[in-house]
């Protein structure tokens, strides 16, 4: 789709409804509320929802937040590739067809929307609402730059992973030209930590796997441990880098249990394996250096299935 047929979108419906991913990071959440508050700015009515609801250390993007109450008359999905990641609380709009238009940069993005806008090689969706915004020739507000800043900086890893690219920077710039704090988004977003959350990383790295010839590194997060910590469940999430940190690691791999016989599995690579290649394999996808996927099984039995396709891509 041409920017300027998503603009006609936003301009001929006047009620929009935003769904956000599951487990939400700084990308679905900046995409989602720079979208929302772009749109209230047009004079439209729109909401944000996510299964999961708000992470606290995301709320300096909707501390002035309030949902407007309206029927909706168009469904965005934004940073979502797949209809599952919307979360059983969404459950209603994962049907295919049902999402008007979906705006993502997943190249295994699976095309469940009536309409998709797909950039690929696009370091995060939020990068792509501000080329979208910004063709559009209206000018954006301070919070909406922020919200896309938080998305273009967290899913680049404070712009270090791969995925970053020269226009990456650029667009980073133009919107640290607006009133944000980018320094402070940066601190909140890599650099300050809960004391439980630290715990819990000394806790997953002391119990951190090694295997293939140490290159390959696992951590595995139970409800089990996840109770043990008495923290809140969203200072899980974000634990995927741990893994491939380590040295000669090409393979980084997180399991997070999500129900009795129910795996979220996190993975990250090197430049020597395709993650969303060998997320695929189990149903899932995402980046060529990141990408998920979801196992059933015991935790064995998911670690075993996981070591065996491992061993099949990276050989004994």
């Amino acid at each position: 789709m041409e920017y300027s047929e998503i603009i006609d979108i936003f301009e001929s419906h006047d009620k929009f409804l935003i769904i956000t991913h599951k487990s939400p990071d700084g990308d679905t959440l900046g995409s989602g509320f720079g979208l929302c508050y772009f749109l209230r700015e047009m004079g439209k009515m729109a909401n944000v929802v996510n299964s999961d609801g708000f992470p606290d250390r995301y709320d300096f993007m909707y501390v002035d937040y309030a949902p407007q109450e309206f029927e909706p008359e168009y469904i965005i999905a934004v940073d979502v590739a797949d209809p599952a990641l919307m979360g059983s609380g969404l459950a209603a709009y994962q049907e295919k067809g049902v999402v008007d238009l979906c705006i993502d940069h997943h190249i295994s993005n699976k095309h469940f929307a009536k309409l998709s806008h797909v950039e690929g090689d696009t370091a995060a969706a939020a990068h792509i609402l501000y080329k979208i915004f910004k063709s559009s020739g209206r000018k954006i507000s301070d919070i909406t730059a922020k919200c896309l800043y938080t998305g273009i900086a967290t899913d680049t890893g404070c712009f270090k992973y791969e995925n970053t690219r020269p226009d990456t920077h650029l667009a980073a710039a133009e919107l640290m030209a607006y009133d944000i704090d980018f320094a402070n988004v940066n601190r909140r977003m890599f650099d300050v930590k809960s004391k439980g959350r630290i715990k819990i990383e000394q806790i997953v790295t002391g119990k951190m796997e090694y295997h293939l010839h140490d290159r390959c590194a696992m951590i595995c997060i139970t409800t089990e441990l996840m109770e043990s910590c008495g923290v809140d469940q969203a200072e899980f999430d974000g634990l995927a880098s741990i893994p491939l940190s380590a040295e000669g690691v090409v393979i980084g791999i997180t399991v997070k249990q999500r129900h009795e016989r129910v795996f979220k599995i996190s993975v990250r690579t090197t430049e020597d394996m395709d993650a969303s290649a060998f997320c695929n394999y189990f149903g899932g996808g995402g980046h060529i250096r990141a990408a998920g996927c979801e196992i059933r099984g015991t935790l064995e039995e998911v670690k075993a299935k996981l070591l065996e396709r491992a061993e099949q891509v990276l050989g004994k």
